[in-house]
């Protein structure tokens, strides 16, 4: 999403995306330097990269418990897989931190054993 500086009128804002009302929020204390302008785009645009890789490792998260559920081993293995992955891309990138990544990993694979017990 490219943020278009000082195009949202007053009443507008008040009914925009909250991304856009933080946008309006920083222009009205934006500093003139170019460095800073960058910096907020800069920052938007990881903080969607992060949002887009969390919410991709909660999506393939509940595809493998529904997999565990449905005894279905092969495909369980590669959605286990693709979770690991996922989440060990998200921690190389520095969206998460390492200790979240396994501790997330950790509590899936728990939670598929028992669902795999029963």
């Amino acid at each position: 999403m490219q943020i278009k500086w000082g195009r949202l009128s007053a009443r507008k804002a008040k009914f925009a995306p909250k991304h856009l009302n933080l946008a309006l929020e920083r222009e009205k204390t934006m500093a003139n330097i170019k460095s800073s302008k960058k910096r907020v785009l800069t920052a938007e645009r990881n903080r969607e990269r992060n949002v887009a890789l969390k919410s991709s490792i909660k999506t393939a998260v509940k595809k493998a418990l529904l997999l565990a559920q449905a005894e279905d081993q092969e495909a369980l293995n590669s959605a286990l897989s693709n979770v690991y992955k996922l989440c060990d891309k998200a921690v190389s990138k520095g969206v998460l931190h390492k200790n979240t990544a396994s501790r997330r990993k950790s509590r899936l694979t728990k939670a598929i054993n028992k669902l795999s017990v029963k």
